[in-house]
């Protein structure tokens, strides 16, 4: 009586084997036909194959040994810098007036370059990840991007603090001479972040990314040094102040847009293979920031006792910190009202806005 459902199930069984012996022999076709071919060559074309097989390996091996291991991540490293206690190119003490106090802004903007091409590789200008996956960029998958676009999110503060200090804040009132180490760690830092020492248009040989961003290093310590020395300016006003605190918050409102749009263009949840490398530059952008911020405390602690700005600014450093513990280990884009996907983005980007409004009320508060 029930031997035609068991020889049904046996039918829908032995067709359910055949589909997935057939998907199975489409995907391996291609190396079973590689692998003929490659056996009736002489060792004439075989040899520079193999060679390149091996090279493709450990190249391949290499790069997902840089790409996946961060070192030095740590998102207390501000604790490392402490307040000043003085202003910035001033004397340390009455006794000792040959030497002044250096700037906490440079020293951790330095700091972090070293952290992203010396005590890490520089992922975006590895010519693996230049390459991307058989053609498809790292940024289209669900992998290998995620330390990547965490450099660039540190680089883009990187890039925004060596503008300030070489434009207003390493300069009186705007009008003497800039200086030329500022303007040298500017220049180096505006550099193309994908940059290989290899290009395929003249002169076809040229500086990386990391090595430029080392003379960045290089700059900023020689200007620290000035400084140091008692013949560096670096200008300590409120109005200096708030156009940092400006520019700041424009760069978070843009990365909270960043977000919101990628928000809007998918909930595919885990799926979303765009949504690591957004959250991962966000991170990167809070990171940097988190460390500038102690270090602008630092340089410009008289304005912030003066014009009672701490205990606002005190708010906005635990929201920063908040931000940072937030690391899942796959990131997701689903809906907001969703209880299996949560959305990653969407968390980050209220981090984003509680810092931004703190920062803004700072600077409403310097402003009056």
């Amino acid at each position: 009586m029930l031997d035609p459902v068991i020889a049904f199930f046996e039918r829908i069984f032995h067709a359910i084997g055949r589909g997935i012996g057939m998907v199975i022999s489409f995907i391996l076709w291609p190396f079973v036909a590689v692998g003929r071919w490659f056996q009736g060559r002489t060792w004439l074309i075989k040899a520079p194959i193999i060679l390149l097989l091996v090279l493709l390996i450990f190249g391949y091996g290499q790069f997902l040994w840089v790409a996946e291991r961060w070192v030095n991540w740590n998102p207390d490293y501000p604790a490392q810098y402490e307040v000043n206690g003085g202003t910035v190119g001033e004397p340390v003490s009455a006794s000792d007036p040959n030497s002044c106090v250096p700037s906490q802004i440079v020293q951790v903007t330095r700091d972090l370059i070293d952290f992203n091409v010396n005590q890490n590789t520089w992922i975006p200008s590895h010519p693996l990840s230049k390459a991307g996956l058989f053609g498809i960029e790292w940024k289209n998958t669900p992998f290998m991007d995620n330390k990547a676009a965490f450099q660039l999110g540190i680089n883009t503060v990187i890039r925004r603090t060596t503008i300030e200090l070489a434009d207003r804040l390493g300069r009186v009132r705007g009008t003497s001479q800039i200086n030329q180490n500022l303007q040298d760690a500017k220049q180096a830092m505006s550099y193309n972040e994908d940059a290989w020492w290899l290009t395929f248009s003249p002169p076809f040989i040229q500086p990386s990314t990391a090595e430029r961003h080392r003379t960045a290093i290089e700059a900023l310590d020689m200007f620290n040094a000035e400084l140091a020395d008692c013949k560096g300016q670096f200008d300590v006003r409120t109005d200096n102040l708030l156009q940092f605190l400006d520019r700041v918050t424009g760069d978070i409102g843009s990365t909270s847009d960043i977000l919101r749009s990628r928000m809007e263009a998918s909930d595919l949840g885990w799926f979303d293979t765009r949504a690591d490398d957004r959250f991962w530059f966000t991170y990167g952008q809070l990171y940097a920031y988190y460390g500038i911020l102690i270090a602008t405390e630092s340089d410009f602690s008289d304005i912030f006792d003066d014009r009672r700005i701490g205990s606002v600014w005190n708010v906005a450093r635990e929201q920063l910190r908040q931000a940072l513990d937030m690391t899942p280990f796959i990131i997701s884009n689903g809906n907001e009202a969703s209880w299996i996907m949560p959305s990653h983005l969407a968390t980050m980007g209220f981090y984003l806005l509680r810092v931004r409004s703190n920062l803004v009320e700072m600077r409403d508060i310097l402003d009056r």
